[in-house]
């Protein structure tokens, strides 16, 4: 009996067999079929090393948190790489004094929709702010990153149209596609050629859809290639900046200006919740194309617009950015210095060309173990599997700050260099 029971629980699929994937879909007739199934998996999965995700951290977002543990509930001090509060805004004394005012004068929330009564002067402020950073004619806020590309690309386009998506596009390009009920057709990551061949002989109304940044690879898109095949084929350009808006370009502008190219680009989208550690997204562009989303943006149309007083600590940010570009030096500077320090210890951290640097595991089944293990070593960060990025393309995923001191990158190099060569995953 004993034998039988050793058995079955070497015949047992390990929890690293599976993911969320597995589980989309349900038998029967009942919606919550899909349910028993994948509870019996994650009560295996959360302790084995789910419990990595959604640890409530109790403290500012700064360069060092508090985080309590999903596991052991203990509460630990830990060196911050995964927060996206790439310039260290959020926790400014004058962000947080802007949005204590505009809570003190406006309340908790906007309590209505844009259209409606959830307009207030901080907002139109707020975008007046944007549009003129960008240097564009007028710029439209939306609640959040997510719902700026989904509320944009359904706005804009159509069935019978034809939508061009990098295959790495953010979850929201995608969703915005599937919305319009566009044909969307995905191109190979990064890759004009590849892009050329799926717009060849396509007709009527097209739009490239492309990032800045790709959030979980941190390379940087070809952007002056994809242009010239776009125009070429008479496609309209879309490029979400949320990964690279304020750090990128002579003036913070993003990855469009970095190129060059800001008026080869129809569409700039971007994101409050990364540079400036807030919440919200803006689409920047012609008073006319602002005027028609006010009007056909859904998932902007249909929310309560972003609370006021997160509004107004936006706003203090980006006169932050705008006054104070040694920020930006430092945040380079501080890439520089990681790139570096990685390279000579043989971490592998892809083709990362920004801030965004993956610390390649590529072993979906020891992701978990180095990321619980790095952890333990003091440092916060949190594994990428399946589906978020392709099998056997496991990762951690660091996010480099201006406000990180050369001991606090130092520590990350030290620390992630002995797990992966205890692991066996790095052996220089």
């Amino acid at each position: 009996m004993e034998a039988a029971h050793k058995k079955e629980a070497d015949d047992k699929p390990a929890f690293t067999d599976y993911d969320y994937s597995n589980f989309y879909y349900g038998a029967g007739d009942d919606p919550l079929n899909v349910l028993p199934p994948f509870s019996a998996w994650f009560r295996e999965a959360k302790p084995n090393g789910y419990y990595l995700y959604a640890e409530p951290v109790e403290s500012a977002p700064t360069t060092r948190v508090r985080v309590r543990d999903g596991k052991t509930d203990e509460v630990r001090d830990l060196v911050n790489f995964a927060s996206y509060n790439y310039l260290g805004i959020s926790y400014r004394p004058e962000v947080k004094q802007a949005a204590a005012e505009a809570l003190e004068r406006y309340g908790l929330g906007a309590s209505g929709s844009p259209i409606l009564s959830g307009t207030f002067d901080i907002h139109i402020a707020l975008a007046k702010a944007m549009a003129e950073f960008k240097e564009k004619e007028a710029s439209i806020l939306f609640p959040t990153g997510y719902s700026a590309n989904v509320g944009f690309i359904s706005a804009i386009m159509r069935s019978g149209d034809h939508i061009f998506c990098d295959q790495y596009a953010h979850a929201s390009i995608v969703d915005g596609a599937i919305l319009a009920k566009s044909k969307t057709v995905f191109f190979r990551h990064n890759n004009p050629m590849d892009l050329e061949r799926k717009l060849s002989g396509v007709r009527g109304k097209k739009l490239v859809a492309i990032e800045g940044v790709y959030s979980m690879d941190g390379d940087v898109c070809l952007l002056p290639e994809i242009v010239d095949v776009a125009k070429r084929h008479g496609a309209r350009i879309l490029i979400d900046e949320a990964h690279s808006t304020f750090l990128f370009g002579a003036n913070g502008r993003g990855v469009a200006e970095h190129f060059g190219l800001e008026e080869e680009v129809d569409f700039h989208l971007g994101t409050f919740s990364k540079s400036l550690g807030g919440q919200g997204g803006f689409v920047a562009g012609t008073q006319e194309m602002v005027d028609y989303v006010h009007g056909f943006g859904r998932s902007r149309f249909f929310s309560c617009n972003l609370a006021p007083a997160v509004a107004a600590g936006l706003l203090a940010g980006v006169r932050i950015v705008e006054n104070e570009p040694q920020l930006r030096a430092r945040l380079w500077s501080n890439v520089a210095y990681l790139r570096r320090r990685f390279s000579e210890e043989g971490i592998d951290i892809g083709k990362s060309t920004s801030q965004v640097m993956p610390v390649m595991v590529n072993n979906d089944a020891k992701v978990f173990a180095v990321a619980e293990k790095i952890q333990q070593g003091g440092l916060f960060l949190q594994p990428v599997t399946y589906p978020a990025v392709p099998k056997h393309k496991s990762r951690l995923r660091i996010s480099v700050s201006a406000a990180h001191t050369e001991e606090e990158l130092e520590t990350a190099v030290q620390v992630i260099a002995r797990v992966l060569r205890e692991e066996g995953i790095c052996r220089s």
